[in-house]
């Protein structure tokens, strides 16, 4: 019997017909970013209105990103095993049914469930929908294709605190996930409509069950190790300890396996290149120093310095709008010059912008906030478009699917990581300033306390120092970790020597997933 089951028509698609299914893919991709950046905003009314603590909202990004990261591996073999349009079709509407259960969710636990149920669609989704649309363009307009969707993926972020904002300020946070439905349900319809013509032959390949197990176990642990560090006290905790050994154990069994594996979920072995395994390092420390930074800024405009929602998600989002104008530019330059220098060149320029937002101040206007995010955008691109090209011409020709793979992983991976950390720090250096600042204020409160003639206004003097110092310890936190992000970018920025000049140029259409 024939491993494939079914054939389908390969042509290109024509005129409006193609233009309609370019954007219901391209607007499915732009709809699962956007829920990667529409939550960051919204965490503290996420949190108030369901009774969670505020150290716990970290767990609404988190489960998202992790739950992503685990089915981008899993995409093409469930893509070549059942059909990558039919794949899509499902994972779009799967992604507006747990939006659904998002939005109506009663309690904290129910909610983080749903943001699990909401990633584990939102990686098919997003790697299928670049697929299709190299897929349905001629082969000369493959960079047309490519373009369209990395500029969805770009202005997702802009767009997601903006409309998050608004949505919980004159709605309720519910809005934020619900209006994800309607465009679920049509996408999906509108999408297998126009393409099952064109669904890939089916094979029969085994899958990795064991690596799978292996990689859910050990990235879950890591995640709940780092999301309950904080709240548990780290490593005095025997429940903490236990999840670290397992991460490490897992992790290590993990490795192992895939590098025996016949059929591996992950390719590990594609890491030998230096080239490739530099990109990769490079990645992880500026991705997760991105990620980190886009949800500490919402976070402290909102609890330091008295931001709406809305408010916070409009300064936010001026952190998009240069990467929107320069990508193109990027790509450009990229083309024709060596990629490594505006690897090097943004990375770097991320690194000095976060020193420059590291002496912040309270006092500070909406302008002189925005306008260090907005000039953080033209950093964004010029790392981020050529480093995926370098990466892949860095692996042989017949592992491109697989490279494009793990590095989606990484991706999602270390921005979830990072968001644990930036903001288990972050916490604890406004808790380590504070009990700095109070010692300070120690003299001042004897000073009051003899001053007889204040009266009943000695309490009241002695909460606006409190308040004082609360602001004022958030406030140096803040710079703090904007100053060590900073310093994680510049030295991200010199790895890129690592990686050798590439000897060949990547054919856009080979990228897909």
């Amino acid at each position: 019997m024939s491993e494939l089951s079914l054939r389908s028509d390969n042509a290109p698609l024509q005129g409006a017909t193609l233009w309609i299914a370019a954007i219901v893919l391209a607007m499915a991709n732009f709809v699962a970013v956007l829920n990667m950046t529409i939550a960051n905003v919204t965490v503290p009314n996420m949190t108030g209105a369901l009774g969670a603590a505020g150290s716990q909202g970290t767990w609404i990004i988190t489960s998202y990103a992790v739950a992503e990261a685990i089915t981008v591996p899993l995409t093409g073999w469930l893509s070549k095993r059942f059909g990558g349009v039919l794949l899509f079709s499902i994972a779009v509407e799967m992604f507006g049914l747990s939006s659904l259960l998002c939005g109506l969710s009663t309690s904290f636990g129910m909610l983080v469930g749903m943001r699990v149920l909401q990633g584990l669609a939102g990686g098919p989704l997003m790697a299928l929908s670049q697929t299709l649309l190299l897929r349905i363009f001629p082969k000369e307009k493959a960079m047309q294709a490519t373009g369209l969707w990395a500029m969805t993926t770009l202005l997702a972020p802009v767009v997601g605190p903006v409309l998050g904002g608004w949505l919980c300020d004159n709605y309720s946070w519910s809005w934020v996930f619900l209006i994800n439905v309607p465009m679920a349900a049509v996408f999906g319809v509108i999408a297998w409509t126009l393409l099952r013509s064109r669904e890939n032959p089916l094979q029969k390949s085994p899958m990795d069950t064991v690596g799978m197990v292996l990689l859910v176990v050990w990235v879950a642990a890591l995640q709940i190790m780092l999301d309950e560090g904080k709240d548990a006290d780290w490593f005095s905790s025997t429940k903490i300890c236990v999840l670290a050994v397992v991460a490490v154990v897992g992790f290590l069994a993990f490795l192992i396996w895939e590098l025996t594996a016949e059929h591996p979920i992950v390719d590990v072995r594609v890491f030998r290149h230096r080239g490739f395994a530099s990109c990769m390092v490079v990645l992880m420390l500026a991705f997760g120093a991105f990620f980190g930074v886009n949800v500490l800024t919402p976070l402290w405009l909102q609890y330091n310095m008295g931001y709406t929602t809305t408010w916070a998600g409009m300064a936010v989002a001026w952190g998009g709008v240069l990467s929107v104008i320069f990508s193109p530019i990027a790509a450009n330059l990229a083309s024709r010059f060596d990629a490594r220098y505006f690897i090097f060149l943004g990375v770097m320029w991320l690194g000095l912008d976060m020193l420059w937002r590291s002496m912040a101040s309270m006092d500070m206007t909406y302008w002189q906030i925005c306008l260090p995010l907005f000039v953080m955008g033209v950093g964004m691109p010029m790392f981020y478009v050529p480093i995926t090209g370098v990466a892949m011409a860095s692996v042989n020709e017949e592992e491109t699917a697989s490279a494009a793979g793990l590095m989606n992983f990484v991706r999602t991976i270390s921005g979830a990581i990072a968001t644990s950390l930036v903001t288990t720090v972050w916490e604890n250096k406004t808790k380590y300033d504070h009990a700095e600042l109070t010692n300070i204020f120690d003299g001042a409160k004897d000073l009051v306390r003899a001053m007889p003639s204040l009266g009943d206004y000695r309490e009241m003097v002695r909460g606006v120092a409190d308040n004082l110092v609360s602001g004022q310890s958030m406030m140096l936190a803040t710079n703090q970790v904007m100053a060590m992000l900073g310093a994680i970018f510049i030295g991200a920025s010199f790895l890129i020597v690592l990686a050798p000049k590439p000897t060949r140029v990547v054919d856009a259409a080979s990228i897909g997933h």
